[in-house]
Formats: C-alpha cells, sequence, structure tokens
C-alpha cells in the first residue's frame, strides 16, 4: 500500500490528542446517546452500537482517523434510529404506508450490482433512495433542510475521496445519486469495511436480522410518507446472508441477483475493502482482508443458497453479469421485462449514461494472491453457487 494522502496524514495528527479516549469507549458511547437520545424500548438496539464500539476501540492498528469515523458511524445510526421511531410515534399512520412489491438488487459484491441499481432506478415510475436521504432518513424536509442534507452528503463523499483517491475509481458515490439501503441499515457488514473486528464478525453471524429488516422498512416509509409512491429499487450485495429475514418483512419483494465469476469479484471486492480500509487502519494486514472477507462472501452465499431453495420461484429474477457487464443495449430490456416493468424509449435514452464510468475514473486493477488467497481455494468455497452460476448462464 503506498503513502497515506498528506490530507489524511495531517486529519491524522489533528485528531490524535483525542486517540486516548479509546480506551474509555463507554463514556464516549454515554456522550453519544446523550447527543442523539433514545427511543422507547430501544435499549436492546443501544446496547449492541455500546458492543460495536467497545469492539472498533479495541481493534487493532486502528488510527485516529479511525476512530472518529467510529463514533461518526455509531452516532449516525443511534441519531436516525432515534428520529425514525419519533416520527413513527407522532405519525403512527406512517407504519401503515405500503411498500408494495420492492425491487431487492442483491449478490456478491462487483457483481454488477451498483449498475443494475442504476438502470432499475431510470424508470419515472420507480424511486431509489439517495445517498443523503439514507444518511439522515426523515420528512419531506424544507428546501433549507434539503440543501443542507445534500451539503452533509457531499462533504462525506468529498471526505472519502480525498482520504482514499483511488476508492472513486472502485466504486463512485454521489450525494444526490441512489445509494445502498445498506446505509439505513443499522447492524451491517460496514464496520468491517474499516477495519478488521474479529469479535463483530462472530457477533453478526449468529444475529437474526428480522428485527433489522422491520425497522429499514420503517425508514423506507417515513421516506414515503406524505410524497408520491412509486415502486421502490433498493440494492445492497450484503442482503445476499439475510434474505430470509429480508423476505420475511417484504413478502412481494422481487429479489433480483447478479451473478459473476466468484473468483473475479472476491479479488476487485478485496481491493475495493483495502482502498477504504487504508483510511483509517495503518498498516493494513492485506492477507486478513482475504481472509475475512472470503469466510464472510462464502459465509453469506451459503445462507443466500439456503434461503433461495425456500422462496416461491417466481420471486428470484437471475441476472447474468453479460445483461449489464458487457450487453447493455440488449440486457437492460430483459431486466426489465424480468422484473415486470416497462421499458421504453425514455429509459433507453439514459442508458449509456447510467451503465458509463463516472469521468475521469480510472481502470481498477486487482490480484487475488495480494489478499493471500488462491483461485482453487475461491472455486472451492463457492462451489455450490458455481453449480447454479453454470444453470443461470445456460438460460
Amino acid at each position: 500500500m503506498s503513502s497515506p494522502p498528506l490530507a489524511l496524514t495531517l486529519a491524522n495528527q489533528l485528531l490524535r490528542p483525542g486517540f486516548g479516549s479509546r480506551r474509555g469507549p463507554d463514556r464516549i458511547f454515554d456522550r453519544i446517546v446523550v447527543e442523539t437520545g433514545e427511543a422507547k424500548g430501544d435499549r436492546q438496539f443501544v446496547d449492541d452500537f455500546r458492543l460495536l464500539l467497545g469492539w472498533w476501540a479495541r481493534a487493532e492498528n486502528l488510527t485516529p482517523v479511525g476512530w472518529q469515523s467510529a463514533q461518526v458511524f455509531v452516532r449516525r445510526h443511534l441519531a436516525n434510529r432515534a428520529r425514525v421511531r419519533a416520527l413513527v410515534a407522532e405519525h403512527p399512520e406512517i407504519e401503515r404506508e405500503p411498500i408494495e412489491k420492492p425491487v431487492f438488487v442483491v449478490g456478491l459484491p462487483r457483481t454488477a450490482t451498483t449498475v443494475t441499481h442504476s438502470v432499475l432506478s431510470l424508470s419515472a415510475e420507480h424511486h431509489s433512495p439517495l445517498l443523503w436521504e439514507l444518511l439522515a432518513p426523515g420528512l419531506e424536509p424544507s428546501p433549507r433542510e434539503r440543501r443542507k442534507a445534500v451539503t452533509a452528503g457531499r462533504r462525506m463523499v468529498q471526505g472519502t475521496n480525498l482520504f482514499a483517491p483511488r476508492f472513486r475509481d472502485i466504486h463512485a458515490m454521489a450525494a444526490e445519486g441512489p445509494e445502498e439501503c445498506t446505509f439505513a441499515l443499522p447492524h451491517a457488514l460496514m464496520p468491517l469495511s474499516q477495519v478488521l473486528i474479529p469479535e463483530y464478525v462472530e457477533w453478526y453471524r449468529a444475529r437474526d436480522f428480522t428485527d433489522d429488516y422491520r425497522y429499514l422498512k420503517q425508514v423506507f416509509q417515513v421516506l414515503q410518507y406524505g410524497r408520491p409512491r412509486r415502486r421502490w429499487i433498493l440494492k445492497s450485495p450484503l442482503h445476499l446472508g439475510n434474505l430470509d429475514a429480508l423476505h420475511t418483512v417484504f413478502p412481494d419483494a422481487t429479489i433480483v441477483w447478479c451473478h459473476r465469476d466468484p473468483v473475479t469479484a472476491v479479488a476487485s471486492f478485496c481491493s475495493l475493502i483495502e482502498h477504504g480500509m487504508a483510511v483509517s487502519t495503518r498498516p493494513l494486514d492485506l492477507h486478513g482482508i482475504g481472509a475475512t472477507w472470503s469466510g464472510l462472501l462464502s459465509h453469506a452465499m451459503r445462507r443466500g443458497l439456503a434461503a433461495r431453495a425456500a422462496l416461491p420461484r417466481e420471486t428470484v429474477v437471475d441476472a447474468p453479469y453479460s445483461w449489464l457487464g458487457t450487453e447493455p443495449a440488449t440486457g437492460a430490456p430483459k431486466l426489465y421485462d424480468a422484473v415486470g416493468a416497462r421499458w421504453t424509449d425514455a429509459e433507453a435514452a439514459r442508458l449509456a449514461g447510467a451503465v458509463a464510468r463516472p469521468k475521469g475514473t480510472r481502470p481498477h486493477r486487482y490480484d487475488l494472491a495480494r489478499y493471500g488467497l488462491t483461485r482453487a481455494e475461491v472455486e472451492d468455497a463457492f462451489a455450490d453457487y458455481n453449480a447454479l452460476r453454470a444453470e443461470v448462464d445456460r438460460a
């Protein structure tokens, strides 16, 4: 890994005086709860984040910027939870908002889930949550409130691009663009993209995520309340391991499962994690990244395949990588038809922009061996998935 950008070095120096506070994470957490508030009946939710912050504080090679990021992450989720629960208590009709036939784009990371999400978001009949909405979900804001929220989202994106300049080449973000609902899902794997936290891995694997998806539905109900109702287009590769909970909460959802060679997907994703984690962790354990994420992704795939077997067949739409990764002009209409949406000239006219790489980004190159992994190991870990993928390709 190259030397950190100057801006990141300066930020670490600036934040170093407060770095010692990670030795007392409970005190920091108590202050955060005072700032954000706590909804009635949310003690377990809050305590789960207390555990996370404590584990995060003890993570190896955490930097001052990494410790600050941990506090920002926990504060955001607690504040959003308190706001959403307060809005639902004030307006009980929010929970009667129908989230009808949503589409969830899932699959291993780096399998064209982002471009699939973008293409499905082209329709005026669809709606995808925007990054600024997910960072602070609430009711329809005033123009001033909207500008403030969008500005906050832009600052987050600018900070990421400043501290991790290559991240944009791999996964570009925009405050006013469609983004993963993982930003709103409270107990996701996002902390592990910043630092290796073994305790969180074990906690995550044992968790029942049904309540998390009930809360995620409340977030979308809040974002829909008082606004035009359109079909929700949602996305996160990390839903793959929780399809059972997702289907329980969204029983009429269509699941678009994106497919690609897992050897390529895992190598590409480890590279993404490396560039993102370099902001919060120095030095990086590249083989640790490989071992952690190959294990997490293969575990998610096993859970996804097991859940898929119990789902109604019409619930799942298989999207080969060729549909949008190499043949978008013919793949996009197939995708729309498969989810029961209308492909019109309006969508076709905007397709090129949805599938194009952002201007100024460089090609993304990666190597599985850099992360201590071999092709044979990955193929063995994903053998059952490769059998499914072969069926999809034949179809």
